[in-house]
């Protein structure tokens, strides 16, 4: 196995471990009380890395694109989805228990899996628009983020500047995330052991949306 793969399967097995500080923590409502505007986008840059299912769903959308004007409109897409439910949920404080709404982007993932993998086409449903899929999902995905937001105590001060703050971390967390997510991607595509390298980690995508699913839903009924 070459270098680049062996990076390359590392990265998608880690992910999940890199995500253990997704959510709302005690440190992060600190940074928030004592700093200002730059908080809230350290936090927001912050939650967006440690985002295991956003980056799943994310490197399984780059993963069935090849050109970078390609990856360059549906990442548009989603961001902009995400960033209505973002501001716009948190804006008029509309939320819901986190664990469904992290459970419906853990399907994302395994949508997007199945998507890779063929699957609409092997059981003969047409497979649905995936420019319209991933701004659906970009929206679903904005909620969530919108539900961690929420989870913290913003108080009343600029409270739409909060936000945007917040949102723009998220941003710019998502670039950071993304450029080594294209870069192993698009690297891996000049392997020999590409298709079976893009099999198996699109194979890991269905797996770990599975198990996100049932462990959100694990929590939803016993929280």
């Amino acid at each position: 196995m070459t270098r680049e793969s062996k990076l390359f399967v590392l990265f998608f097995i880690l992910i999940p471990a890199l995500g253990m500080a997704h959510g709302v923590s005690s440190t992060d409502q600190a940074t928030l009380d004592n700093g200002d505007l730059w908080s809230y986008i350290y936090v927001g840059a912050k939650h967006m890395l440690t985002g295991y299912d956003h980056l799943l769903f994310l490197a399984g959308v780059v993963f069935y694109l090849k050109g970078f004007k390609d990856i360059l409109k549906f990442i548009t897409v989603f961001t902009i989805g995400h960033c209505v439910t973002l501001i716009g949920a948190t804006y008029l404080e509309i939320t819901a228990n986190e664990h469904l709404v992290d459970a419906v982007i853990a399907l994302s993932v395994l949508y997007k899996g199945i998507e890779n993998l063929g699957g609409f086409k092997k059981a003969g449903i047409p497979s649905p628009n995936l420019l319209l899929m991933v701004l659906i999902f970009g929206l679903i995905h904005g909620f969530g983020l919108s539900t961690r937001l929420q989870s913290f105590d913003m108080g009343n001060n600029q409270f739409l500047l909060k936000i945007l703050s917040f949102n723009i971390g998220v941003e710019l967390g998502q670039i950071l995330a993304l450029v080594p997510i294209v870069f192993l991607i698009t690297r891996s595509r000049h392997l020999k052991s590409y298709d079976s390298f893009y099999k198996a980690a699109n194979v890991y995508l269905v797996i770990a949306g599975i198990g996100l699913f049932l462990y959100q839903l694990y929590h939803y009924f016993t929280s």
